[in-house]
């Protein structure tokens, strides 16, 4: 699948700050996909066609992400305000509840929709995701200002955009050399479109200062899934595994440490898909 034709497939979504665009394929009970920073629905583009045999897939490009909008504005891009819109969706769609997949950056969204609307949620999949800050090393840092929006403008100028993204793969894969042109396509073009701006919020904000989610996963009863890259360097696993088997996981059975870095998804799909669907089914 080309990134045009992935596109192609996207249905729109007027939110209350810009379009959000999404996919929703297959029937019956939900599972909504949620990728992270700075990703897209294209992460899960290998996963799709097996999932929506069995469920109704919705996966969303959250503002300023893949191609959603990206309008001006710093706040807007908050963590709250990414749970807001996905909340606003899910309600567009009619969707009362849902099983819920989430990776990277897409665990502080979640933590934030539980705060406010735990009753949605059926079950958890948690995919390499910011928990605490144990563990946390996220590839950059900025402070706000200048410099780290000269930064940011570098991943959309055309010139340093591939040798930025084959930097965080070759991090964030085991085998980089893996991820063709085609797969970085979807990576790259909206780097391209200049969609920068909830990343740029993100670096200079939450990565500085990490909210301490621990009273909110500490009151999850539905069931969880953990499947974790056991080589990821952005967040480490062994560093955070105490905490986790203490509040979040209420048994080891439903942890799983699987062969891959951080991008589980490009690594490891059929593998992530297996685990997913005998989960909810048992």
């Amino acid at each position: 699948m080309t990134y045009s034709q992935f596109r192609n497939t996207q249905q729109s979504f007027l939110s209350s700050y810009g379009s959000l665009k999404y996919i929703d394929k297959g029937e019956g009970d939900v599972l909504l996909l949620l990728h992270g920073i700075p990703t897209s629905g294209w992460l899960y583009r290998k996963m799709i066609d097996e999932l929506s045999n069995n469920y109704r897939v919705i996966i969303p490009d959250m503002l300023g992400f893949g191609s959603s909008d990206s309008p001006k504005g710093y706040d807007i891009y908050s963590t709250k305000e990414h749970a807001k819109r996905l909340l606003e969706l899910m309600a567009f769609l009619k969707i009362k509840s849902w099983n819920h997949v989430f990776h990277d950056a897409g665990g502080l969204w979640t933590w934030e929709l539980i705060k406010v609307a735990l009753e949605k949620i059926n079950a958890l999949i948690i995919l390499n995701t910011i928990i605490f800050k144990e563990g946390f090393n996220p590839p950059i840092r900025f402070k706000k200002g200048i410099i780290a929006k000269c930064i940011m403008a570098m991943y959309s100028n055309g010139i340093t955009t591939n040798m930025m993204l084959k930097g965080l793969f070759k991090t964030g894969l085991k085998n980089d050399k893996n991820l063709t042109k085609l797969d970085l396509e979807g990576y790259k073009t909206p780097l391209l479109e200049g969609k920068t701006k909830a990343m740029y919020q993100f670096f200079t904000n939450t990565c500085n200062d990490l909210p301490d989610y621990t009273d909110v996963v500490s009151q999850l009863k539905m069931p969880k899934l953990l499947i974790w890259g056991k080589e990821d360097d952005f967040l480490v696993f062994n560093k955070m595994k105490n905490k986790v088997t203490e509040f979040v996981m209420s048994s080891e059975e439903h942890i799983h440490l699987i062969d891959a870095k951080h991008f589980i998804q490009e690594e490891q799909p059929k593998q992530i898909n297996t685990l997913i669907l005998n989960f909810l089914k048992g």
